[in-house]
């Protein structure tokens, strides 16, 4: 479903151009969700956008669902895959209703107005088909969370791309937000990016990790190997030795409220 080679971008010119992803390949089988972890600034989130279509600076080959796409994408090429980003308050309209919200990737790719799916798109992800008359504000971080989702399914893509979808939920939301997440991907089969700091919600969500580390890849784990903490390089042991001291503290029995 995504087949990357060499992929890389930076941002600048001359002294200033810094390169901040490094000719990183990889691939994710159909119905699969692959798991991008590393320390903040190190590039997941630039993979993410320039799988999307939102970074237009990458070079290399990206590949979904069998098709080719460039750096300029057509309708149909922005239509394969779609984003859920971190923030559930920053990336939805504070003024627009909510059923504006679910409606605009409709109208922006001209296939009508969108209005009569609103309520459909909420219940599918666990909200009353009424909510589509409230305002953002009116709702919680975890309802808004869920409405981001349904707007990324609006256009019925095959896939999902997240970038720390549940960081900014308290846990006991993020569990439902994840469980939801693993729902839809079952009943859609539809393939999943997950990129996250939290080794909790990757090992619930991931078939197969990728430790990255200043742009580029310098680790791949398995879940079963994640859940038993074993890495295969010296940066990936320090990402799992600070992440089990963090988690203790601050987020105990998160695991078990994923399952």
């Amino acid at each position: 479903m995504i087949d990357v080679r060499n992929l890389s971008v930076a941002f600048g010119r001359g002294a200033q151009r810094r390169e901040v992803v490094k000719s990183v390949s990889f691939a994710v089988a159909k119905g699969k969700t692959l798991g991008i972890v590393g320390e903040s600034g190190c590039g997941k989130s630039t993979v993410l956008r320039s799988l999307a279509g939102l970074d237009r600076h990458w070079q290399g080959e990206i590949q979904l669902a069998g098709q080719n796409v460039g750096q300029e994408r057509t309708r149909a090429e922005l239509m394969l895959a779609q984003m859920v980003f971190q923030d559930p308050y920053g990336s939805i309209h504070p003024r627009h209703r909510i059923e504006r919200v679910l409606a605009e990737p409709i109208r922006a790719m001209g296939k009508g107005t969108g209005f009569e799916l609103v309520g459909q798109a909420l219940q599918q992800v666990g909200l009353p088909a009424a909510f589509g008359e409230r305002f953002p504000h009116q709702l919680s971080g975890g309802q808004r969370q869920r409405v981001a989702i349904a707007r990324a399914l609006m256009l019925e893509p095959q896939i999902l791309l997240l970038d720390e979808p549940t960081s900014a939920l308290d846990v006991s939301v993020q569990a439902e937000v994840l469980n939801l997440l693993c729902d839809l991907r079952e009943e859609r089969a539809l393939t999943y990016v997950l990129v996250s700091h939290d080794l909790a919600v990757i090992a619930h969500m991931c078939d197969r990790v990728l430790v990255m580390q200043n742009g580029a890849f310098v680790d791949e784990l398995t879940r079963t190997e994640l859940e038993r903490g074993i890495t295969h390089h010296p940066y990936s042991r320090l990402l799992f030795q600070s992440a089990l001291l963090w988690e203790k503290p601050h987020n105990a029995g998160s695991i078990e409220a994923l399952s």
